[in-house]
């Protein structure tokens, strides 16, 4: 007997011993490999960092990163984030197809309020044909009659105001680009007969998107309930209005004129339903980025007396060049306001996280040489917000410096591709950056050209609390009327 129990222990020994050598030569080989799984992010049992992420996920990402470097991992109770934070391992984020990395998964509370067979609601290959009708909408010959109802809005917007007096320029600039958007997006009957009973209804839209929306966007509560009535009430207006345009066989110079036209692939003509859906998330796409963009740019501009100087003797040159008009080609030329604009947005960009869901395992390399394995089914993020602040990118990024995108400087070509991503990048790049950027010069230059501003509240700060970031509270400004001529 004690035999036997003697030749039991000494097995169950070797057996022990054996399996303890496997893990340390298991172990061995994965510590000798480069490739790993990113660091994971402390966090509390069962919820993991649901509380930090709501907070504020750019503070999240700024203390992750100092500690943790450009890659790591945060679980969000049953899922999985992995954040990629700058441009060396961002590439793969921009430039994967979509069967690795769809945005599908992710922006799915999108689909209540574009509505259904549209965008995030469609597979990719439909989807694609309808981001080409978007495409064709937004080519230059469109852009340029776009322009000119763009300054036609601007004129006649700003005309009502007086000889002097203070106004809030956020509000104005929102209330401006709606009006802008509804007459080159939704059309000449929205703008001229429908406009305040469409705003009403895009206002419920807008306000039916919570943060609870990302997670349960059927959730039965009011906001959704009213999100839902307006959808609908805005599909029947659509409905008339391209019946009507059929019939009569009208054809205007508007973007619901484009998708009205639009076929795809195999002939089939887009339905009323997929209009409108299409029409809905272009004015989401860019309604509140360019009233945000706007409100950014001139605060700046106001605060920095440098840059408001040379903006204004851009105008003065482009003025003695061209006289007092303003067309696409013209705005073209602007590449002092661009850059003011365009560094308002790196510091500000609107949409401060870019998702994707990962369907396949991938490797990124960091800058240091560090490699890393991202396992299938992670959600994976960047960050314009955090990304467009690095300091290895940019020299004093926290500073409001439009020169650093000038000619022999341009600091987000020098560090490479995606070192910019205000507009996202790559397979998903912003389809209407150039006609935001079109809106925004179109508005300022006839601001620049015929009134004196001072800023009179406070420098704004930034609403964290936003489905789309923007600008906390008013932008009080004192103007008076003026005429910008080349002598001033």
């Amino acid at each position: 007997m004690d035999l036997k129990e003697n030749k039991f222990f000494s097995i169950g020994l070797v057996f022990l011993a054996t399996i303890i050598f496997i893990k340390l030569l298991a172990a061995l080989f994965r510590s000798g490999s480069k490739h790993r799984q990113p660091p994971i992010v402390k966090s509390l049992p069962v919820i993991g960092g649901l509380l930090r992420f709501m907070k504020g996920p750019i503070l999240l990402i700024r203390q992750e990163y100092q500690k943790l470097g450009s890659v790591f991992t945060l679980n969000i109770v049953n899922r999985k984030i992995t954040f990629f934070v700058g441009p060396e391992v961002s590439s793969h984020f921009f430039k994967a197809p979509e069967v690795e990395l769809s945005q599908q998964e992710v922006y799915q509370f999108n689909v209540p309020t574009f509505g259904p067979g549209v965008v995030f609601d469609v597979d990719y290959s439909v989807r694609q044909e309808q981001f080409r009708f978007f495409t064709e909408s937004l080519r230059v010959s469109k852009l340029k009659s776009y322009v000119d109802q763009m300054v036609v809005e601007a004129e006649d917007y700003f005309s009502k105001w007086g000889e002097c007096g203070e106004v809030d320029l956020k509000y104005e600039l929102e209330h401006l680009i709606i009006l802008t958007a509804s007459r080159c997006l939704l059309g000449r009957e929205v703008r001229d007969k429908l406009f305040d009973d469409v705003s009403a209804l895009f206002h419920d839209l807008d306000n039916g998107m919570r943060p609870i929306s990302v997670i349960f966007p059927y959730l039965p509560i009011p906001a959704h309930r009213r999100r839902d009535r307006a959808r609908a009430r805005i599909a029947e207006i659509f409905s008339t209005i391209i019946n009507s345009r059929k019939v009569s066989g009208k054809s205007e110079d508007d973007m619901l004129q484009c998708f009205i036209e639009s076929k795809y692939k195999d002939g089939r003509p887009t339905t009323d339903g997929e209009i409108t859906g299409l029409l809905i998330a272009a004015l989401f796409a860019g309604q509140h980025t360019s009233s945000i963009t706007s409100t950014w740019t001139g605060a700046y501009l106001l605060r920095f007396k440098q840059y408001l100087a040379a903006a204004l003797d851009e105008q003065k040159k482009l003025m003695k060049k061209h006289g007092d008009k303003v067309n696409h080609d013209i705005l073209a030329e602007m590449d002092v306001l661009y850059r003011c604009i365009k560094e308002a947005l790196r510091l500000h960009p609107p949409l401060i996280m870019l998702l994707r869901q990962s369907h396949a395992d991938f490797t990124v390399k960091t800058k240091e040489g560090t490699e890393y394995d991202i396992p299938k089914g992670h959600i994976v993020a960047t960050s314009p917000a955090f990304a467009n602040r690095l300091p290895y990118i940019y020299k004093d990024p926290d500073t409001y410096d439009p020169d650093r995108f000038a000619p022999g400087r341009e600091e987000d070509k020098v560090a490479g591709a995606f070192s910019y991503i205000s507009f996202g990048g790559g397979r998903h790049g912003c389809l209407g950056e150039p006609f935001a950027y079109l809106q925004i010069k179109a508005i300022w230059t006839h601001l620049l050209r015929n009134f004196e501003f001072e800023l009179v509240s406070p420098f704004p700060e930034i609403d964290w609390n936003a489905m789309v970031v923007g600008v906390k509270g008013q932008v009080m400004v004192r103007y008076k009327r003026r005429k910008l001529s080349v002598d001033t």
